[in-house]
């Protein structure tokens, strides 16, 4: 009955919606101004080449050798008492290099039709990098006050207009939700006042689960992650002046596991006239469709005046472990031995960031900050029973969760940009600091012990 209410208000608002797009009609439409650079029909090819140089101070975590940062890596002691990774590293990489595709054609069922393709080549997976790999490729349709996507765009809780410009390609990741997802976002225009209801699936950005990261635990679930934003912006052309302030609610189901296994009989090998016969393993398995449901929520705003810009946000969540944020899931108890069925807790986490930058067209200083904190499952989390010298206990987890043993974290991250033309020149430091420390049985973590990287990053960029 619960799930039945959560999801009745994005029902309504589907029925509005459609209502709104129905009414809207291609004749009120007001032409829009089209940049000289696009052709009234066809496709406009943009884009930029970029070289990232960085210098760390010891391991890091993060994605394709770490160029794209999260935070620093756990003391891990030798038998001399050093930390291992308390080992600097420099990098030099062009995988952020990137090309995009601004297509406009002609009106259909009444909208002004558009798409966009944009790719770079950091690659799938780490061991892809340099590879091409799919960004943005999205179709839209614009009527009078309503617009409807399709495609892979930002996750509706990533809002451009009021994201960190941090020259760290992570874009202040984990402190903010970073994801790219597979969606359908409509969107309606009350004047200045707008809102969106998405439906988003998952592709390179994966939750966590007892496969490994994988989209399946998502589609299984077979509702959609859902997402309701509504913010309202203004903004002045003449005085150069900005004004945003918004906020969103994201709804999420998960399906970690469909079947279970049981041994009822381990493997054994027996010799018999000195040949050994081998005897695998008798099993039994189980269907299970236990889910974890989480809720997510965001707010963000942005001022821009003629000389300066700020900007902030934050976000609280109970499973941001596919937002490349702190936070998952483990599972709780055991609720049927027999066929190892089990429940699951969420692993709820808490970021806000600021960001200050100036406008100036050639040098542009700015400062990044950002927070995050664990905030555990707020239950007691027992997990799976193991044989212990033939005496069952009890083990946490399993945590299928990003940071599990991390308390906060923050960053201190300035910058300055040097705009020249086509060229850019942008460097900036981050100092990222985790505490890591031990989990209990709810998930909080406890003895935290802070562990730093300082990052030092020179971007070399070339528009085109």
């Amino acid at each position: 009955m619960r799930k039945r209410l959560l999801l009745l208000p994005f029902a309504v608002l589907i029925g509005l919606f459609s209502l709104f797009a129905q009414t809207s009609s291609s004749k009120d439409t007001k032409p829009e101004t089209i940049s000289p650079k696009l052709p009234l029909f066809g496709i406009h090819f943009s884009g930029y080449v970029k070289t990232d140089i960085y210098f760390d101070t010891r391991q890091t975590v993060g994605f394709r050798e770490s160029q794209f940062l999260l935070f620093p890596e756990v003391e891990k002691i030798d038998a001399d008492g050093k930390d291992i990774n308390a080992k600097p590293s420099y990098n030099i990489l062009s995988i952020q290099t990137r090309l995009a595709g601004t297509i406009t054609g002609p009106d259909a069922i009444g909208a002004k039709t558009s798409g966009y393709i944009e790719g770079e080549f950091f690659g799938n997976i780490n061991t892809a990098i340099n590879s091409f790999r799919l960004r943005h490729a999205w179709i839209k349709l614009n009527w009078t006050k309503t617009e409807l996507l399709v495609g892979q765009w930002w996750h509706p809780m990533f809002v451009p207009e009021c994201a960190p410009s941090t020259v760290s390609f992570n874009t202040g990741a984990p402190f903010v939700v970073f994801s790219r997802n597979p969606q359908i976002k409509l969107t309606q225009s009350f004047g200045k006042l707008k809102m969106s209801l998405t439906f988003l699936s998952q592709v390179d950005f994966m939750s966590d689960g007892p496969d490994g990261t994988n989209p399946k635990y998502l589609r299984n679930s077979v509702l959609p992650e859902s997402d309701l934003q509504i913010w309202y912006a203004t903004k002045n052309e003449t005085k150069g002046t900005e004004f945003m302030i918004g906020a969103g609610i994201n709804f999420q189901m998960l399906t970690p596991r469909i079947s279970t296994t049981i041994t009822l009989k381990s493997a054994y090998d027996t010799v018999i006239n000195n040949k050994v016969e081998h005897h695998d393993a008798v099993t039994a398995a189980y269907q299970t469709n236990t889910k974890t449901t989480s809720l997510a929520f965001n707010l963000y705003t942005k001022l821009k005046l003629k000389e300066v810009t700020l900007k902030m946000g934050g976000e609280y969540g109970g499973n941001n472990n596919a937002y490349n944020m702190l936070g998952g899931y483990a599972v709780k108890s055991i609720t049927d031995v027999a066929k190892n069925f089990v429940d699951y807790a969420n692993i709820r986490s808490f970021a806000a960031w600021a960001e200050f930058h100036t406008n100036a067209p050639r040098w542009q200083p700015g400062l990044f900050l950002g927070y995050a904190k664990n905030l555990g499952t707020g239950e007691a989390v027992f997990g799976f029973p193991r044989m212990l010298y033939f005496l069952p206990t009890i083990v946490k987890g399993p945590y299928y969760a990003r940071g599990s043993n991390i308390d906060y974290a923050y960053r201190i991250s300035p910058r300055l940009v040097f705009n020249a033309n086509k060229l850019r020149l942008a460097a900036e430091v981050e100092y990222t600091v985790a505490a890591y420390g031990k989990t209990n049985e709810k998930g909080f973590v406890y003895n935290a012990k802070e562990v730093a990287n300082l990052r030092l990053l020179l971007g070399v960029y070339y528009f085109f």
